[in-house]
C-alpha cells in the first residue's frame, strides 16, 4: 500500500492502484447492498452484464460477471426495474471508474420509469392511439423526406446516407430537435408540429441512435405521442436498437429498428425501380412488337381487300369480261351466221331446184299477167287485148293478147 505523505508525486497508475487497495481493505464495501433502478443494461455473448445501479441523486457503475450469474440464479435484469444488489466496491484502473461487482441481485418491483412507461402505454392503448385501423400507408414515391432529430446526432448522417443511397430523388427537411433531456419532448413535439405546418413532406423519420432508458425517455412521453398521432403526414418512428420498444414507436404510423432501417423504409430503392422499369420496358417493346406486327397483318389484308374494291381494278375485270364476252358473241354469232349460210345454201339449192328459171332454161317460159303478176297458166285466165310478159332464160318478152 501507498502512503501519501505530502508532497509525495505519483504516476495515475499509482494513484489508481492506491485507490483500488484502499477501496478492497475497507470490509464494509467488501460486502455490501445497494438499491437503485438499473439503467443501461447490456448483456454480451461472453454472459457478463454490465449496468448502471441509479437513483434520484447518484449512479453506480456495476458488473455482474457470468460465473456470478449462474451462482446466484439471477433473474433476468432489464432497464427499469428496481433491484437490491450484492457485492464488492473495487476501482477499475483501465477506465478509472468506482464499479460494484455484483455477487447477487434480488428483485424489488419495477422500477419507477418503468412503471410510468406501462401506466402511459395502457392509457393511450385505451384510447385507441395505438389502433392500427389509424395507422396511415407510407407514401411509395415521397418527393420530399421529414426529418426529426439532433442536427449533431451520428443517426442523421446515417439516414442521410441511407436516403441519398436508396433514392436520390427526394429533397429532405430537417426539423431540429432535442432528443434528451428534460426539454427534448416539447422539442420534438414542436419539431413535428413545424413540419406539419409547412405541408410539404410527404412522411416523417423520427429518429434517434441507442441509448439507456434514460436517454430515450423523451420518446415515451406523452406530448411526444400526441404530436404524433395528430400529425396529418405518416410517420415512421426509428428510436434506438431493435431491441428498443417506445411508446413513440406504438403511436407511429410504421415502426423501424433503427434510424437506418426507418430511413430505409421511408423511400424505395432506385435501383429496384431501374431493375423494375426495365424489365416492363422490355415487356412494353414485346407487346408493342407483337401488337405493330397484328396491326401489319391487319393492314396487308386491308390493303388486299382495297385493291380487290380498287374501282380500275373492277374496271380492268370488266374490260376482261366485256372482251370473253365480245369473243363469245362473236364466236356464237360467226356459229350461226355459219349456220344460217350453211342453212340458205341448203334452202337456196332447194329453191333453185324448184325454180322455173331451171325449167324455162330447158326451153320452157313463164307467162304473167302485166296487171297483178300472176301466173297464166291457162288460156282462161287471159282475154284479147290484155298484156302479159313472157319470161325466158335471157329476159322477157312483152306481148298484148289479140285473140283466144
Amino acid at each position: 500500500m501507498y502512503y501519501l505523505d505530502a508532497p509525495t508525486v505519483l504516476s495515475v497508475a499509482q494513484l489508481s492502484r492506491y485507490l483500488k487497495e484502499l477501496l478492497e481493505v475497507d470490509d464494509v464495501l467488501q460486502n455490501i447492498w445497494v438499491q437503485g433502478e438499473i439503467s443501461g443494461c447490456k448483456t454480451y455473448s461472453s454472459g457478463h452484464c454490465y449496468f448502471t445501479l441509479k437513483d434520484a441523486e447518484a449512479q453506480l457503475h456495476c458488473v455482474f460477471f457470468k460465473n456470478a450469474r449462474l451462482r446466484s440464479s439471477a433473474p433476468v435484469l432489464r432497464d427499469g426495474i428496481a433491484i437490491t444488489a450484492n457485492g464488492r466496491i473495487s476501482y477499475y484502473e483501465r477506465d478509472g471508474k468506482l464499479q460494484l461487482y455484483v455477487e447477487c441481485v434480488e428483485l424489488i418491483g419495477e422500477g419507477a420509469l418503468f412503471l410510468r412507461f406501462e401506466q402511459l402505454k395502457a392509457r393511450l392503448a385505451a384510447e385507441g392511439l395505438f389502433d392500427e385501423n389509424r395507422k396511415r400507408p407510407l407514401p411509395e414515391q415521397p418527393a420530399v423526406v421529414g426529418i426529426v432529430t439532433s442536427p449533431q446526432a451520428a443517426a442523421l448522417r446515417d439516414m442521410l446516407r441511407v436516403l441519398h443511397a436508396r433514392y436520390p430523388l427526394a429533397e429532405v427537411l430537417l426539423a431540429p430537435t432535442l432528443v434528451q433531456g428534460s426539454e427534448a419532448p416539447a422539442s420534438i413535439s414542436a419539431a413535428l408540429d413545424l413540419l406539419n405546418e409547412h405541408g410539404e413532406a410527404e412522411v416523417i423519420i423520427l429518429g434517434r441512435g441507442g441509448g439507456s432508458i434514460e436517454e430515450l425517455w423523451a420518446f415515451n412521453e406523452e406530448i411526444v405521442a400526441r404530436a404524433i398521432a395528430r400529425s396529418r403526414i405518416p410517420v415512421i418512428s426509428g428510436v434506438g436498437h431493435e431491441t428498443d420498444f417506445t411508446i413513440a414507436d406504438f403511436v407511429a404510423d410504421y415502426r423501424a429498428s433503427t434510424p437506418t432501417a426507418a430511413a430505409s423504409k421511408a423511400v424505395p430503392d432506385i435501383t429496384e425501380r431501374q431493375i423494375d422499369i426495365q424489365a416492363k420496358q422490355l415487356e412494353l417493346t414485346e407487346l408493342m412488337e407483337e401488337c405493330f406486327g397484328d396491326m401489319a397483318e391487319k393492314l396487308e389484308r386491308i390493303q388486299r381487300d382495297l385493291q380487290r374494291a380498287n374501282p380500275s381494278s373492277l374496271l380492268d375485270r370488266r374490260r376482261q369480261q366485256l372482251d370473253d364476252t365480245s369473243a363469245l358473241l362473236q364466236t356464237s354469232l360467226q356459229h350461226i351466221l355459219t349456220l344460217r349460210s350453211e342453212r340458205l345454201s341448203g334452202m337456196a339449192l332447194r329453191l333453185h331446184t324448184l325454180s322455173p328459171l331451171i325449167t324455162i332454161a330447158r326451153g320452157y317460159a313463164v307467162v304473167r299477167r302485166d296487171i297483178d303478176s300472176t301466173i297464166v297458166t291457162s288460156i282462161k285466165q287471159t282475154r284479147p287485148g290484155e298484156s302479159l310478159t313472157i319470161q325466158v332464160t335471157d329476159g322477157s318478152i312483152p306481148v298484148e293478147v289479140r285473140r283466144i
